[in-house]
């Protein structure tokens, strides 16, 4: 039990900002441990934005200014980790001439074309899905998609090799099969329990889905996995997942 809390206050500290300090030091084997509990902290960040959207909605603020006001909370919650990574991801691969310009871009704290113009597509498509979810599933979609585009982060880090030594992905430890599969099953499990079940089987699909072409697109583009790379995998996950939510509840 004090394993499973010091990986939750690990996870805590790692994808959001909140002031979490845990017991279990910041060797890579404990970080690589906490990812198992990736799916609950996100969970936790979907409630958040759910609740605050719904919170906006029933004041009487207009469907997409709530939507885009609790979008931006969740941001500033997360420290706008997941879409750092996606603006990385696309300034890289769409800037780069070879390998080793793509992962110098990536390095580049600097905002790009490719990278504004991947989160612009992100928002606005997150943006729109979340202002047609209805106040009923508002919510439990949240919840399911935060949980879910965590969820299948593990799984993508031991599907691939490390594109360089030295980064982030590298340096945070090796997950191993049943970390991947625990994380993978809270996921669905949180899912199950908020969604409908048929919408909540597509939704794990779209997460899967999206984890392998991301998966592949990065061993095509610069040979494996950086941490940006499973940022932008989290980003394309709840993307696609919130836009299936709209269409299927909305």
């Amino acid at each position: 039990m004090n394993q499973w809390l010091d990986d939750l206050r690990t996870a805590t500290a790692f994808l959001t900002r909140l002031p979490i300090a845990h017991s279990g030091g910041a060797r890579p084997e404990n970080f690589a441990r906490a990812q198992r509990v990736f799916p609950v902290v996100g969970a936790c960040v979907g409630a958040a934005v759910g609740l605050f959207c719904l919170f906006l909605r029933v004041t009487g603020v207009p469907d997409l200014a709530a939507a885009a006001l609790a979008l931006g909370a969740g941001a500033l919650l997360t420290g706008a980790l997941h879409e750092d990574g996606l603006a990385d991801v696309a300034d890289g691969f769409g800037g780069g001439r070879d390998v080793a310009a793509k992962l110098e871009i990536m390095r580049d704290s600097r905002l790009g074309s490719y990278g504004a113009l991947a989160m612009l597509v992100s928002f606005v498509a997150r943006l729109s899905a979340v202002a047609a979810i209805p106040d009923g599933f508002m919510v439990q979609g949240l919840i399911a998609a935060h949980a879910l585009g965590r969820g299948v982060l593990p799984w993508m880090s031991i599907s691939l090799p490390y594109a360089r030594r030295d980064g982030l992905a590298a340096n945070a430890g090796q997950v191993d099969g049943g970390i991947a599969t625990i994380s993978a099953g809270i996921a669905l499990v949180i899912a199950l329990a908020a969604l409908p079940f048929g919408c909540a089987l597509l939704a794990a699909i779209a997460a899967g889905a999206s984890a392998f072409v991301m998966g592949l697109l990065a061993q095509r583009q610069i040979g494996g996995q950086t941490g940006d790379v499973l940022g932008a995998a989290e980003q394309v996950a709840e993307t696609a997942i919130l836009v299936l939510i709209a269409a299927r509840l909305g």
